[in-house]
């Protein structure tokens, strides 16, 4: 007797500034399962938040949520949240794990308290900036060195990052960076290769593995940004050409800092490998990107993981739990 096919809900879109990245990792999710083991169908939320279908149905049609969404109210724990009180399985990290991995302060000081480095960090609130604008930039004058690269605390693909190289320009650019976020981190800017490095799990006890990490030049940017993330001349290499030692350190962090905050299925977590040859955890990402350029699973097709195989261990993990 033929087994029936799992039907699995693919969710992408919703309201962030990934939206149109979410909806490709959707489309490419949808188009790379296995059609002899699942039926998928791809639900779109909209640019305010609209479901096309309500959650209380996903469980009565479907086995599974594939989150392919990224940013803001995708993985920062909010569609985890609504999934969990609707009673719906998904894959990935659940809604806490997904809230600290986008929270990049509480995620930090949660990596270094685990042992791993990360840059000088000072956290600000709105609030405190306006309530005391000269003590906030002098605090930064005063304990980072420059230049310093302002962030948002809660954000992906590196929306809204800016490197600073003048003090001058310190007060206005922080004043801008909080029009538009509540809180931000400021850092020292670490120069050297950058790396990053997938984590995956297929949903028992002792299965997380490091995938290869990958270097990535950025084009035309200082940094892996926005703008060179889909840059076609923007190179990323994989395996990165490491010594043995330092990749085995990459995946070391890699794996850490995924259980550090409770990851489950996957993750990818960003490095700066130093001029000074420290490694330095910049972030961790609980929804990869799963597009057909995405940086995961190049890296587990270098490993002999294919697309439909990856998505078959995640979906598989996760109806385990």
């Amino acid at each position: 007797m033929k087994k029936s096919r799992r039907k699995i809900a693919v969710l992408s879109g919703g309201p962030s500034p990934e939206h149109d990245v979410s909806l490709a990792s959707g489309r490419n999710v949808a188009a790379n399962l296995n059609p002899e083991k699942y039926e998928a169908e791809e639900f779109v939320i909209s640019k305010t938040g609209e479901w096309p279908i309500e959650p209380a149905e996903l469980k009565k049609r479907f086995e599974l949520a594939f989150i392919a969404m990224h940013g803001p109210y995708g993985e920062d724990g909010t569609v985890q949240s609504i999934l969990d009180a609707a009673h719906v399985p998904y894959a990935g990290s659940g809604a806490m794990t997904s809230a600290l991995g986008m929270n990049k302060w509480l995620s930090l000081r949660l990596f270094q308290d685990a042992g791993l480095l990360i840059p000088p960090t000072i956290h600000i609130s709105r609030h405190e900036w306006f309530k005391d604008r000269k003590g906030i930039a002098q605090k930064i004058s005063s304990y980072l060195k420059e230049p310093w690269v302002i962030k948002p605390n809660a954000s992906g693909s590196s929306v809204g990052v800016k490197i600073l190289k003048e003090k001058k320009e310190l007060n206005q650019a922080l004043e801008l960076a909080l029009k538009d976020s509540k809180e931000i981190i400021v850092q020292e800017f670490i120069g050297g290769r950058e790396l990053t490095c997938g984590v995956i799990d297929s949903g028992i006890p002792n299965s997380t593995f490091a995938l290869p990490p990958t270097e990535i030049i950025a084009a035309g940017s200082p940094f892996f940004d926005y703008k060179a993330k889909y840059d076609p001349a923007t190179m990323e290499i994989t395996p990165a050409p490491l010594p043995d030692s330092y990749t085995q350190a990459v995946k070391r962090a890699a794996l850490l800092a995924h259980k550090t905050i409770g990851c489950s299925g996957f993750s990818r977590t960003d490095f700066i490998l130093g001029k000074n040859r420290k490694l330095y955890v910049l972030e961790i990402n609980t929804i990869p990107g799963m597009t057909e350029n995405s940086l995961l699973p190049k890296a587990a097709q270098a490993v002999g993981i294919s697309f439909p195989k990856l998505l078959e261990i995640f979906i598989e993990g996760s109806l385990l739990k």
